[in-house]
């Protein structure tokens, strides 16, 4: 099980990472979009006031109207918790749709689903459980209540015992359940754990929704395996007829466009607009263009140069760039024989400049970005705590790198590093993703600093991202990261020894350990200094360099109430069912 879970979690991860980083744009107007890359005035309170700016009430929206979202892939599989299905897009097109138990806020906060939800309380330490208390008016669109069984049937496809062949994006955290049962005809439902997991309020998340069981009982046998995996392929080719948020799918046109309008069976507060549609643009560069014809209205493409040029300059249009769990890294491929030596990694890391770095790249559209100095918390999370600057690691300090290195043994002989035992030390390669100029001006900056040390490294594009990393095609590797508000997980699945994340093979007794007791602490703080005991001691073994949180880029016209940036998985669709024109 545990090579199907590692390339689950990998596929998941890149993908959402990728839709992140070729997505997000910005608007023209009035504001300082020289620095901080906000323009217009919609998004003008977004940086003090992320949850609630862009805000109208709903007496100040006028009824009905549309609004057209540009997204930038077309959606082959429908199942969000699948590997294969949970993509960026995917998961905008469907978040008004599924229902979840928390959602992700602007402020990288997570907030309980209150539509879904009445309660959700952690009622016992040892086991740790949980108790939810459903809605009791929150139905599928066919009446249908949602109730214990919908939990259930979803618990038992990603625990990865009771569908072993079911190919799921994640099963962290359902894996270390023991039960899930229902009471109350099906409106409570109390989940005890076996191991008790940090960020149980992961569990059935907007990243990770609740699929219909009794739809799924139509085409599987739910208590065995072979109908499990049924029912999870078939939600996997069929698009929704069903749903149980604000929307409902009116129409999918392959490759260009999915209508939602509003789902008459809602309980909660009905959305304004008759319908939202996305449409599908698969070049970012079209996306300008197709917002200033007024043929979107909204864009969330990846923050280019040229593309935020464009976008500022259109009339009636905000735009707002954002910094969230999304965050850029070069990363060792520990399997490479040179760099199995700390000392040589270390000095790598010393003479990158990331100030310079950020410069030459994202810092010509925005000065929000500084770099990063953590690699499982973001600055605006509770818990951040640098533990890079001590090291030197980023610094562009050539002469400390060189000291380094002469200290473990290392000799310049001819402008050519050599190893302590006397060896050259061989050419490397970093590779980066085809067509991503800002990725390939980092690596180009990496192999001019190395250069200094007597490095010769080579600069290589990959047109499988995903592939390259999964085979271990490279020394080094800049990609980025899309995090969640749930840092446990995401520090176990990415930096313990044989996880699905753990590309370059890292490997450190104690980090599995602090990992692996913080993912399963019922105290929070506790856990929060396991996690951050663990990043101090990978910084010293300097196997991945944090460079900066990635921006992401929103652009809508100013009519457009209560759309805001969200630099979540979730994305600025989080509160689709509040979005409305303004009225007049």
């Amino acid at each position: 099980m545990l090579r199907s879970k590692s390339r689950v979690a990998r596929y998941a991860a890149l993908v959402a990472g990728a839709a992140l980083v070729l997505s997000a744009c910005g608007g023209g107007g009035e504001g300082d979009g020289e620095g901080g890359g906000q323009t217009g005035q919609a998004f003008a309170e977004c940086d003090a006031n992320p949850n609630e700016c862009n805000s109208a009430p709903a007496d100040q929206l006028q009824d009905g109207g549309e609004v057209t979202m540009a997204i930038e892939k077309n959606i082959p599989n429908w199942n969000l918790t699948s590997s294969e299905g949970n993509v960026f897009e995917s998961s905008m097109v469907l978040k008004g749709v599924l229902p979840s138990t928390f959602i992700s806020q602007p402020d990288l906060t997570f907030k309980m689903n209150e539509d879904v939800l009445e309660s959700a309380e952690q009622t016992n330490d040892d086991p740790q459980t949980i108790v939810y208390k459903i809605n009791q008016d929150a139905v599928w669109s066919d009446g249908t209540p949602i109730s214990a069984d919908d939990f259930i049937y979803n618990w038992k496809v990603q625990n990865s015992r009771d569908c072993p062949d079911c190919a799921v994006a994640t099963t962290a955290g359902y894996e270390q359940v023991k039960s899930v049962e229902g009471s109350d005809n099906g409106k409570t439902v109390t989940v005890t754990f076996d191991k008790p997991f940090t960020d149980w309020q992961q569990l059935w998340e907007s990243g990770d929704p609740i699929y219909p069981a009794h739809i799924a009982a139509e085409h599987g046998d739910l208590n065995t395996p072979k109908g499990l995996k049924s029912a999870f392929e078939w939600f996997s080719k069929n698009v929704p007829d069903y749903s149980a948020g604000p929307f409902k799918i009116e129409n999918f046109e392959n490759d260009k466009s999915v209508t939602l309008v509003p789902n008459e069976k809602y309980w909660g507060e009905k959305p304004k607009l008759d319908r939202v549609i996305f449409r599908i643009i698969t070049e970012a560069a079209q996306e300008p263009t197709a917002l200033a014809n007024n043929e979107v209205q909204v864009i969330y493409p990846q923050p280019q140069v040229d593309l935020v040029s464009q976008v500022r300059n259109i009339p009636n249009v905000s735009s707002y760039i954002g910094l969230g769990l999304t965050w850029e890294h070069f990363d060792f491929n520990l399997d490479t024989p040179a760099l199995k030596d700390k000392a040589l990694r270390q000095a790598l890391f010393t003479a990158v400049d990331r100030e310079a770095l950020i410069n030459g790249t994202v810092g010509q559209f925005t000065d929000k970005v500084k770099p990063l100095n953590s690699n499982n918390f973001m600055p605006q999370q509770e818990g951040y705590e640098d533990v890079i600057s001590q090291t030197g690691q980023g610094a562009g300090d050539i002469e400390k790198a060189k000291q380094i290195l002469t200290d473990a043994g290392y000799k310049v002989e001819g402008g050519k590093l050599m190893d302590p035992d006397g060896k050259a030390v061989p050419q490397l390669r970093i590779r980066y993703t085809t067509g991503n100029q800002i990725r390939q001006d980092s690596c180009e900056l990496f192999a001019q600093s190395a250069k200094e040390l007597g490095v010769n490294v080579k600069v290589e594009p990959t047109d499988d991202l995903g592939g390259t990393l999964e085979s271990g095609d490279y020394d080094v590797m800049v990609f980025a990261w899309v995090a969640s508000p749930y840092p446990f997980a995401n520090a176990f699945q990415n930096w313990t020894t044989g996880q699905g994340n753990n590309f370059g093979n890292y490997s450190n007794k104690q980090v599995d350990k602090l990992l692996g007791e913080a993912v399963s602490e019922t105290d929070r703080q506790e856990a929060i200094s396991k996690v951050n005991e663990a990043n101090k001691i990978m910084a010293e073994d300097a196997y991945v360099l944090p460079l900066y949180q990635k921006p992401t880029f929103i652009a809508a016209y100013d009519n457009i109430a209560n759309i805001r940036n969200n630099s979540t998985l979730d994305g600025p669709v989080y509160n689709i069912g509040e979005w409305g024109l303004r009225a007049g």
